[in-house]
């Protein structure tokens, strides 16, 4: 178990990414409107999860280099490794200076759920919220350090905060936990539910989730030998992720909520119904996920165009120093004033819902090729599994970009 927490790092990080605001309001959303009925979605995710992100663990550990990086190297034709790599930096780094706002303002909203908002008037059209500007300063100061050992603890202790919060809260609400078992293995599905299932399963699998996590990995171990462990600190990762997951479904399920359409609604809502307690356990779970993906989305970027672009320095250099910034910058600026990027967020769906396929079906080519990664390619099980994924990422990605351009 010692040996264990002391190799804790990168599936931590990836687990803290895909429970952020988007995950809390989609889940609050599937809990209210259907209480356990769509568990069973979360636990199709978590797995999908799971064999998406180890097949990019076990890149990064044997390849010792990201994905983008692979993706520059392996595609030898010239157009198409250009088109892979405007697409990627497109999604990526466009969709995650455009969620960013979303990432900050969802850690606002835990703190405003128990605290008085903070604003500064800019005139008769503008107020520049004060909480915002915190946020952004705490994530740049984790960033600024470049320091791996130092973001992991940190992401250790905010994780294990927001799991502690969303499992008590869920707990709290006293549930039925035959109607739980019913929901997680009787899958039921209306017509009202399938756009539900999309975002449930959309805001677990994440296609910059996967850049992430061979980039860490690659960073945090160098020996191959590690790869037995590196695939058990994954999973008990990503299982504490979806079980989060789950409880914010649970405790959204609670009998008596009317009105609810955020986290925050949540908060105020269980707040008569069990005592400010649950307000706090709300709140806390909120800002501790807004603060881990206010830093998560930023690195992720950083490390998509660091790879793209072949840049050898790290963490601490001045061009992926300058990435990061600029997304983080972007993110506080759209959160302070209050302004939703509307056009860039539906630019950056129809990118994802593009990218999660494609990178899927690239990821599993190169896992497959024994140029990269020898002994440790695919097995027929690992391909089984992987193809079954692929259809599922090409159903969600059509249907979210379907879904967007509904919305012209």
């Amino acid at each position: 178990m010692r040996n264990w927490f002391k190799n804790v790092g990168p599936g931590v990080l990836v687990s803290a990414a895909f429970i952020g605001p988007g995950t809390v309001t989609v889940c609050t959303l599937a809990g209210v409107n259907f209480q356990f009925a769509l568990l069973w979605a979360l636990l199709l995710s978590v797995l999908a999860c799971i064999i998406l992100q180890e097949m990019a663990a076990r890149l990064g550990l044997i390849s010792q280099s990201g994905l983008s990086e692979s993706i520059r190297k392996e595609i030898q034709h010239p157009i198409l490794r250009g088109l892979a790599i405007i697409l990627v930096l497109s999604a990526i780094v466009l969709g995650n200076a455009a969620y960013e706002a979303g990432n900050i303002t969802g850690a606002v909203l835990g703190i405003t759920a128990v605290l008085s908002p903070l604003e500064f008037q800019l005139g008769s059209a503008f107020s520049l919220n004060l909480w915002s500007l915190m946020i952004g300063v705490v994530a740049f100061v984790l960033l600024y350090i470049g320091n791996y050992k130092v973001l992991e603890r940190v992401f250790i202790g905010l994780v294990a905060l927001m799991s502690i919060s969303f499992i008590i809260t869920a707990f709290l609400t006293q549930p039925d936990f035959s109607a739980i078992l019913e929901g997680l293995f009787i899958p039921k599905l209306g017509a009202d539910g399938i756009l539900t299932v999309i975002a449930l399963v959309g805001t677990t699998v994440v296609p910059y989730n996967l850049f992430l996590h061979a980039s860490l990995v690659s960073e945090k171990w160098k020996d191959p030998t590690k790869l037995k462990m590196v695939r058990k600190e994954l999973i008990v990762a990503i299982i504490l992720g979806g079980i989060v997951s789950m409880a914010i479904v649970i405790s959204a399920a609670a009998p008596n909520l009317e009105n609810v359409s955020s986290a925050a609604d949540l908060a105020a809502g269980l707040n008569p119904l069990f005592g400010k307690y649950a307000t706090w356990f709300i709140a806390i779970g909120l800002l501790a996920s807004g603060i881990t993906s206010a830093i998560t989305a930023p690195l992720a970027a950083a490390y998509v165009v660091k790879g793209c672009f072949g840049w050898e320095s790290g963490l601490k250099s001045k061009k992926f120093r300058a990435v990061w910034i600029s997304i983080l910058g972007m993110g506080v600026l759209f959160s302070s004033l209050q302004f939703k990027p509307i056009e860039i967020i539906r630019f950056a769906q129809i990118a994802n819902g593009l990218l999660l396929p494609i990178i899927a079906i690239f990821l599993f080519w190169i896992v497959n090729k024994a140029s990269v990664m020898g002994k440790h390619k695919n097995s027929l099980f690992q391909n089984i599994l992987g193809m079954i994924i692929i259809l599922i990422s090409i159903f969600l990605g059509a249907k979210s970009i379907y879904s967007v351009f509904q919305n012209f």
